[in-house]
């Protein structure tokens, strides 16, 4: 079990990105909702009562409190065993302040395969919002994650390091600018409208300037709201196969834990432009190398530059600074929260002092009792101020109550 009384020396983060793994190895290690609440559920058989995991196509990461980095590997790693080598070569673990400046940095999209993308915040607040649920967000890394929240708040506002339009979905649309040529008579198939399905659909209709498009999703209710809000058609995921060797570009971007285009559904149907934004990856394999088939996948798309990006590049120290100053407050917090013990021992102390007795020639009752909790605090404000410069516990309380007593003489 993690010490309770030393979270920030007890937080860690352990996992895999973009920057040592390609996207076929970070989906060996993708956690879906229905893992995470298997992960969740066998967490306290590893030791662990506080965390929250973090899985995109960039990433998986978990964060918690523990004794260790170990716990945090072992219980990530009970999804796919057979793998946990994998895992050990390729992932990175951090400890204390560089794990909490590591989080700050990745929710302010600083460390996003797409330099600014911001989409990864969204996905830790699910990912957090779901851990609370469960019962494994404590006071420690829930004020961690709103200091988070605010930082990254702030260098949306005060920076230009999310300006301008760049995106995995729209370095798709970008890609397909470049490579394809008559857009319009081209038949685009996009299968999987959650959030990055739909924004790359919007973008295509706004950017590209074609609304032939078919949307596919699961559920068909959310394929058929999206088609009619953009004019475009929609198709029930049982059409698929006729729909995607029908196309000539096709955008997959689901949550399945498997490949859902396969090699017969491109094999003998013409030349296509399969792009693949799922991590695991949608697209089988042996599809991907099929003669008629271009296919990209989004580390192929994070390697499109443009002026935005350069753009973003200048707005790092800004960035960089303003998440210093919360992480300055946060560890500010931390340091005071860790002598409320103390603090509240001092209070009750000061309170149950009879010291009414002596002051009476100074101070009527009526108006002592009345100031008496204001005086209290203010001393114990004082307390607090010098415990966060120095550790000397018991001249701090003598000194204290010393205060105490000069309010009153």
């Amino acid at each position: 079990m993690h010490k309770k009384t030393q979270p920030f020396q007890n937080f860690w983060v352990v996992g895999i990105n973009y920057k040592k793994t390609d996207a076929s190895v970070r989906g060996l290690f993708a956690v879906n909702p229905g893992q995470y609440d298997y992960l969740l559920s066998v967490a306290p058989d590893f030791g662990l009562n506080e965390l929250f995991i973090v899985s995109t196509c960039n990433r998986t990461e978990i964060y918690g409190l523990a004794d260790s980095s170990q716990q945090l590997i072992d219980l990530l790693t009970t999804l796919n065993v057979a793998d946990a080598p994998i895992f050990a070569d390729k992932s990175y673990k951090k400890n204390g302040q560089q794990a909490i400046e590591h989080l700050f940095h990745v929710a302010a999209g600083l460390d996003s395969q797409i330099l600014g993308d911001f989409e990864i915040l969204g996905q830790i607040k699910n990912a957090v919002k779901h851990a609370k649920s469960k019962g494994f967000i404590g006071a420690f890394t829930e004020r961690l994650v709103n200091s988070v929240l605010q930082s990254t708040k702030s260098v949306k506002t005060n920076t230009q390091l999310s300006g301008g339009t760049v995106s995995v979905s729209f370095a798709a649309i970008q890609y397909i600018k470049q490579q394809v040529t008559k857009i319009g008579s081209k038949k685009i198939v996009l299968v999987g409208m959650g959030k990055i399905g739909k924004a790359t659909c919007r973008n295509i209709v706004h950017y590209l300037d074609t609304r032939n498009i078919t949307v596919i999703n699961r559920t068909e209710e959310t394929a058929v709201a999206i088609a009619e809000e953009l004019n475009i058609c929609a198709a029930s995921f049982e059409q698929m196969a006729t729909e995607v060797a029908a196309a000539d570009i096709v955008i997959v971007s689901t949550n399945a834990p498997e490949p859902i285009i396969l090699r017969e559904h491109l094999s003998g149907c013409g030349a296509k432009t399969i792009i693949d934004l799922s991590v695991p990856c949608n697209v089988a394999a042996d599809a991907t190398h099929l003669a008629e088939v271009t296919f990209v996948n989004v580390d192929t798309l994070s390697k499109i530059n443009d002026e935005t990006l350069e753009m973003r590049r200048a707005e790092v120290p800004a960035a960089l600074s303003i998440i210093q100053e919360h992480i300055t407050e946060f560890r500010e917090w931390y340091d005071m929260r860790k002598h409320v013990p103390v603090l509240k021992e001092v209070k009750s102390k000061l309170a149950g002092m009879p010291i009414d007795a002596l002051l009476l020639s100074s101070i009527t009752i009526d108006k002592h009792q009345t100031c008496r909790e204001q005086t209290i605090q203010s001393v114990i404000n004082v307390l607090a101020t010098k415990m966060r410069k120095t550790n000397t516990i018991g001249c701090n309380y003598i000194a204290a109550i010393n205060d105490y007593i000069a309010y009153h003489v």
